[in-house]
């Protein structure tokens, strides 16, 4: 069964525009937590503009006492930011190829131009314990460069999954993705997802079979605005678990 782990960023950004804590990052993490969602992710940046150190902190401080949830770092492989991941010791951290400015994430990992930084930070999360997660495009080939630097799993970049949905090319391109995630099963990789996904694409997505984990924010939280929060997680299980 596939896990949801809703990303919060959207939450704190939505805090840090008042400069109160409301709403409250780890109040609404155990809300979702509450309605039935495994898995918490946060995507802390450089500027702080959404989820902070101090946020990362307060939300490993909570589910210390849930071994049912899994937390989920991710960002890129800055020395501060190792730092904090082996401090925290989530479950899972997520490595991205951002830098400090970027809107959001919108590529995947070049594996063989980034291998010696790759390799020496993977070592580190393996003897700190942490599950390992590379972001990639879906690309079988890049997919195979995953074993050089021993990666535990990928996030496969959904973006260009999620445009090209319902529309003429949607087969042409979720065929690419079917080609990476069969390349990572055949290697013995484990395989999550993420970026843009939604109600409306997320059972179609989820045709791809081995999938672990989503993990969903931008849209779960307007889904949130538009349904409620209650019947957004209510549909989103429904979906993971028939998968």
């Amino acid at each position: 069964m596939t896990v949801l782990s809703v990303n919060v960023n959207k939450i704190a950004l939505l805090r840090n525009s008042r400069g109160r804590d409301f709403p409250c990052v780890v109040g609404f993490s155990e809300q979702l937590i509450d309605l039935g969602v495994k898995g918490i992710t946060v995507h802390p940046r450089p500027d702080e503009r959404h989820v902070t150190r101090r946020d990362v902190y307060a939300l490993s401080e909570m589910l210390r006492d849930k071994p049912q949830v899994e937390f989920n770092i991710e960002g890129y492989p800055s020395e501060d930011f190792i730092k904090m991941v082996l401090e925290v010791c989530p479950d899972q951290c997520t490595l991205v190829p951002d830098s400090p400015g970027q809107l959001t994430s919108d590529h995947g990992w070049n594996i063989p131009e980034n291998q010696f930084v790759l390799q020496q930070v993977l070592s580190e999360l393996r003897e700190g314990g942490v599950r390992s997660s590379l972001f990639l495009d879906p690309d079988p080939e890049m997919v195979g460069h995953v074993t050089r630097v021993a990666a535990d799993r990928i996030e496969l970049y959904t973006e260009n999954f999620a445009n090209h949905h319902a529309g003429p090319q949607q087969e042409a391109v979720f065929e690419r993705y079917r080609a990476a995630a069969q390349r990572a099963g055949q290697l013995g990789i484990g395989i999550n997802a993420g970026h843009d996904l939604d109600l409306q694409n997320l059972t179609k997505f989820l045709q791809i079979p081995n999938i672990l984990e989503v993990s969903i924010g931008h849209a779960l939280i307007v889904e949130s605005l538009q349904l409620g929060v209650t019947e957004v997680i209510k549909r989103y299980l429904a979906i993971v678990d028939a998968s």
